[in-house]
């Protein structure tokens, strides 16, 4: 039972330390012509967002929507490489018992 407990403990100890890794991470994207600036750290928050005052028109829009979609999109995939290849350089958690 303690055992248990402190592979538990070693998991939760690693998953901080992957999180706190993961949160100085940053990855910038552009969108709609240069026009959205989304930023994105490990931890999927979003920690940026500047649009240009063009795309605040309500004429602009469906333009404005499909940019943040894309910028989000592309934010994600590329943070989560980094993420990745974070998790692989820690040795992933294949290491920490019931986890391999």
């Amino acid at each position: 039972m303690l055992n248990k407990l402190k592979q538990i403990k070693d998991i939760r100890s690693e998953a901080k330390k992957l999180q706190g890794m993961l949160a100085e991470e940053s990855i910038t994207v552009k969108a709609a012509g240069d026009k959205i600036l989304l930023t994105m750290d490990g931890n999927l928050a979003i920690t940026g967002l500047a649009i240009d005052d063009d795309l605040l028109d309500p004429s602009q829009k469906e333009k404005l929507q499909d940019g943040l979609k894309k910028a989000f999109a592309e934010a994600q995939k590329k943070i989560q490489r980094v993420m990745a290849m974070k998790m692989k350089d820690m040795g992933g958690f294949g290491n920490l018992p019931g986890l391999s």
